[in-house]
């Protein structure tokens, strides 16, 4: 089934979607991107797209911080993405990645005095880390500050920063790298935030520990608060607490709710699924595709 793309301020089969060599973006890393999960729900014969608003008001935030003009309100960009979906037809679930961009045609380091532009697109992508429960390295690599580039904003530069993490770790023979900041607390993964449990309580990474204040994050913290009743603190992480936790996850709109069975080869936990894990798993499960109707409000349907 072909896919298809909003580009140049319109609809197009997403192979016809092409840019110039000289586009700024692509020399300097001067974009804002998105990844939106669209869930299918096969016995509703619905696709849900999950927190799109939320996704979208990060990248407005991210235009603002890159000097970008977003021609676009975020209901605009919500519609769009909305028709865009619809066109594709997918029935299986999808990722949805929206770019906000520096178009110029120009090359010299900067971000005033150049065009901006926006395009979305979507394909067929199912879990990101396609196991179910992973094995984690502490990478060579540290998360940046926001004075060095700012980890709050989903700029395309600093992904630079999490592929050196991601590859080490694969070849190294790991599933995912976890990154620590500067002054050696646990930051986050490659592309996921991360949770640990300890004495039945919920941990997390604070804000400013450099990490993305991930939107799967944060409904995994209010899931985890509403729905089981659990304290959760967000709060600056040891490097040995990973060794020493009941529990550890990752967390990411690719990456849904991970579960993380090792640590520099040290087991967490028994080395399985812990409880709290497992919970939090389904019912975020259930949420995502549009199954409980509590957080609907979280859920875009795409088909009429």
């Amino acid at each position: 089934m072909p896919s298809y793309a909003y580009f140049q301020k319109q609809f197009m089969p997403l192979p016809d979607a092409k840019m110039g060599v000289m586009t700024h973006a692509l020399h300097y890393g001067t974009a804002i991107f998105e990844g939106i999960r669209g869930n299918w729900n096969s016995p509703k014969k619905q696709m849900y797209l999950f927190r799109m608003r939320e996704h979208y008001e990060r990248l407005a935030r991210g235009c603002r911080v890159m000097k970008m003009n977003l021609a676009y309100s975020v209901d605009e960009l919500c519609r769009i993405t909305v028709e865009m979906a619809q066109k594709c037809g997918f029935k299986e679930d999808i990722y949805v990645r929206p770019l906000a961009y520096k178009s110029s045609q120009a090359l010299g380091v900067r971000l005033h005095n150049l065009e901006d532009d926006f395009l979305v697109f979507a394909f067929p992508w199912g879990p990101y880390l396609d196991k179910d429960k992973v094995h984690c390295c502490i990478s060579s690599w540290q998360r940046p500050g926001d004075n060095v580039n700012p980890p709050q904003i989903k700029s395309t530069g600093i992904y630079v920063n999490n592929a050196l993490a991601k590859t080490e770790a694969i070849e190294n023979g790991y599933d995912e790298a976890i990154m620590l900041t500067p002054d050696g607390h646990v930051s986050e993964g490659s592309g996921e935030n991360i949770f640990l449990v300890e004495q039945g309580k919920l941990v997390t990474p604070a804000v400013y520990n450099n990490i993305l204040k991930g939107i799967t994050r944060d409904t995994v913290i209010e899931l985890a608060l509403k729905e089981l009743g659990l304290t959760v603190m967000e709060r600056p992480i040891d490097r040995s607490e990973l060794y020493t936790a009941e529990e550890c996850f990752l967390t990411g709109t690719a990456a849904h709710l991970t579960p993380v069975s090792e640590v520099d080869h040290r087991k967490v936990g028994d080395g399985e699924i812990g409880p709290i894990t497992k919970k939090l798993q389904e019912i975020y499960a259930d949420v995502i595709r549009g199954n409980n109707s509590k957080y609907l409000d979280w859920c875009t349907p795409v088909y009429k």
